[in-house]
């Protein structure tokens, strides 16, 4: 797709089912962050702290489940704000 996105080969709730597995929500809670008919997206946090991430949106819309790992901040390609 494009740099930090992915399409995902399962349905939404297969892809969830995936992630339980790998992040369990005991550890990864799930937080909804879209609320738009059409849309279904859930943000995994990386708890652990480990690697260049801060999470996952998981998101479905136009019947195609997409994947972004939301880069941890400075490590994504734009350069951080100075203030």
């Amino acid at each position: 797709m494009a740099e930090h996105r992915y399409k995902s080969s399962s349905d939404f709730e297969g892809t969830l089912k995936f992630y339980k597995n790998i992040y369990p929500a005991t550890t990864n809670p799930r937080k909804s962050i879209v609320n738009q008919p059409g849309v279904k997206a859930v943000h995994i946090p990386n708890t652990s702290g480990k690697g260049a991430w801060e999470g996952l949106n998981i998101y479905e819309a136009n019947d195609e489940v997409r994947i972004y790992v939301v880069p941890a901040n400075g490590s994504g390609s734009k350069k951080p704000l100075k203030k």
